[in-house]
């Protein structure tokens, strides 16, 4: 997938710009969805345990606690290993799947390369399924990594595609999904339709990120939204429900002031200052206590 030209990786999460030569302005789509709680608590120790209990080392490491302390550690890193490796193979699938809308559309691309970068990774099914998905449904792209801005509301964000299927338009997000035991793609989470509304609430389209110059975002009237999960076994693509559109995007406008007012709060200062016991007094008696002072020098 493209890195946008435009974003930027901030304490307050990814930002955009409105040109490469301006500073960053507005959270991006998917940092203003982060606000929202995901409650991996339970995968994350499941994820420790099944690392442990399958550690090839175990058995020869428990009369060892220096050992075991060792496995431990690798354990607790089991999940974030996970959902890096996860992230990893996502970008090389966003990465062929947007090779393939340029050569649609007869700009330079490296379809092949990206090819063999999901080959090398044992991934090339991923490819296969989405270029049937792409000649079963028809796809011809309008715009592939398409950065848009809504300054009503204040956010940016890049879209994976823009299409007509069937003589509609269509904003894509593309998810790559893992498989389940019966051999199907893994649902999509709901907070998908979040992501889409938000493109087609867009206002601008990018035009020239070094000049920084935008136009009225021309595909926001009444397009399907489609997020696509991309298998090793299938691709199905989910229609957003266009009667629930607006209860999304009333929520997505809430996670944006939830962000604001987090950024805020980031930006007023330290949150908890230190504090010094009362100073002794010669008499214990009913003098009045003195008020807590804060440590110098902090």
């Amino acid at each position: 997938m493209t890195d946008p030209l435009l974003a930027h990786a901030t304490e307050y999460g990814r930002m955009y710009a409105r040109s490469t030569s301006e500073s960053f302005s507005v959270p991006s789509i998917t940092t203003v969805i982060g606000q929202q709680p995901h409650g991996l608590d339970g995968w994350f120790g499941y994820m420790g345990a099944n690392s442990l209990a399958s550690d090839p080392l175990l058995p020869g490491i428990l009369g060892s606690p220096a050992k075991v302390r060792q496995a431990v550690s690798r354990a607790a890193k089991a999940a974030e290993a996970y959902r890096d490796d996860a992230a990893k193979r996502g970008d090389r699938v966003h990465n062929y799947c947007e090779q393939v809308a340029l050569r649609a559309l007869g700009r330079p691309h490296q379809m092949k390369e990206m090819r063999e970068a999901l080959a090398a990774n044992g991934e090339e099914a991923f490819a296969a399924r989405f270029d049937e998905w792409w000649e079963l449904f028809g796809v011809e792209p309008v715009a592939p990594e398409v950065t848009v801005w809504n300054k009503t509301v204040g956010y940016a964000g890049t879209l994976d595609l823009v299409a007509k299927i069937n003589g509609r338009t269509c904003i894509i997000d593309y998810k790559t999904k893992g498989t389940t035991r019966d051999g199907t793609v893994k649902p999509l989470d709901d907070k998908v339709v979040m992501q889409l509304v938000a493109g087609m609430k867009a206002e601008e389209s990018l035009v020239d990120p070094v000049a920084g110059e935008w136009e009225p975002w021309r595909h926001g009237e009444s397009p399907i939204l489609l997020a696509v999960a991309i298998g090793q076994t299938e691709v199905r693509p989910m229609r957003a429900n266009p009667d629930v559109l607006k209860h999304h995007w009333w929520k997505f406008c809430a996670l944006r002031r939830v962000w604001e007012m987090s950024a805020d709060t980031v930006s007023a200062g330290t949150a908890l200052l230190p504090v010094a016991p009362p100073p002794v007094t010669a008499s214990s008696g009913s003098a009045p206590a003195p008020e807590l002072q804060a440590v110098p020098g902090r």
